[in-house]
């Protein structure tokens, strides 16, 4: 997991690159980097990733971490900002969702969220998935990979 307490991100962004090596650049460059993106706030994306994993895809909390999703592409020495991949699996699935699929795992993960105590607005939930799916997508047209940077 990344090196944040339990706090919130200050910033969080998906964005699509065509590999690793191209991804790292958004550690140095941060928001506004050349490729297409979304910025957000106020969750753990690290944890969220999983999350969404295991909801729209099946599979364990404990399984993925076990084999290091998501994985840590680039970091800073004090471990507050790195940039890690969507995995594969994710990204399919986001991309190949239907609406109402994405909205009842927006809903689900919001009640998740509740449960530990981090509030997120079921609308907020399903307009990030929503959003993520869509840039999902076009990374999958474009032959490129989903990666998310977080400050």
């Amino acid at each position: 997991m990344i090196g944040h307490d339990a706090q919130v991100s200050i910033i969080v962004e998906f964005f699509a690159a065509p590999d690793d090596t191209s991804s790292a650049l958004a550690l140095q460059s941060g928001r506004g980097c050349a490729f297409e993106s979304l910025a957000f706030g106020n969750f753990d994306p690290e944890e969220a990733v999983v999350e969404w994993e295991c909801l729209l895809a099946g599979g364990s909390f404990e399984d993925l971490a076990e084999v290091g999703e998501p994985r840590i592409v680039t970091g800073r020495d004090d471990g507050r900002s790195v940039v890690f991949a969507i995995s594969s699996r994710l990204s399919a699935a986001l991309a190949d969702a239907k609406h109402s699929k994405l909205a009842d795992i927006s809903a689900s993960w919001a009640t998740q969220r509740a449960e530990d105590g981090e509030a997120i607005d079921a609308e907020v939930a399903d307009m990030i998935l929503g959003d993520l799916a869509v840039l999902a997508s076009s990374a999958r047209r474009q032959g490129q990979s989903v990666y998310c940077w977080v400050a």
